[in-house]
């Protein structure tokens, strides 16, 4: 797994610190990317209003004040291009399809498969690269 993405900056949402730590680590060690942290979905929402430079974003599903799937919607509503992986411990159909109804472009379940994640992230961030271009 050998990514690049200096100068690209991820969002994770995610109220879990442990969770959050985990996937800092391993995404700071292996891909050089920027991250920011937001602790809940009104902040997710807010820094992605806030910050153009977001280059994608991790969401939890399970988060305080909006859950995953009301940030998902609020941020494709300014936002549409910008891509976004569910990252949640639930597993079942329903939920998955329910965030794809929602907007995201990405469902992966935890614990992470993080050649999974990787190649997700990567291709997501190919698209809208090659979209601006």
């Amino acid at each position: 797994m050998n990514y690049n993405w200096k100068g690209r900056t991820v969002l994770i949402a995610e109220d879990d610190e442990m969770s959050f730590r985990y996937i800092e680590l391993v995404l700071s060690r292996k891909t050089n990317i920027n991250i920011l942290w937001a602790v809940n979905g009104q902040q997710a929402v807010e820094f992605c209003r806030l910050h153009r430079h977001i280059d994608l974003v991790l969401m939890d599903l399970q988060l305080p004040v909006f859950d995953g799937i009301e940030a998902i919607k609020r941020i494709k509503s300014f936002k549409p291009e910008l891509p976004i992986i569910v990252q949640t411990a639930n597993a079942l159909n329903d939920e998955s399809e329910k965030c794809y109804a929602a907007g995201c472009d990405g469902y992966i379940t935890k614990p992470i498969d993080l050649i999974r994640l990787f190649s997700m992230m990567d291709s997501l961030m190919s698209q809208v690269t090659t979209q601006h271009s």
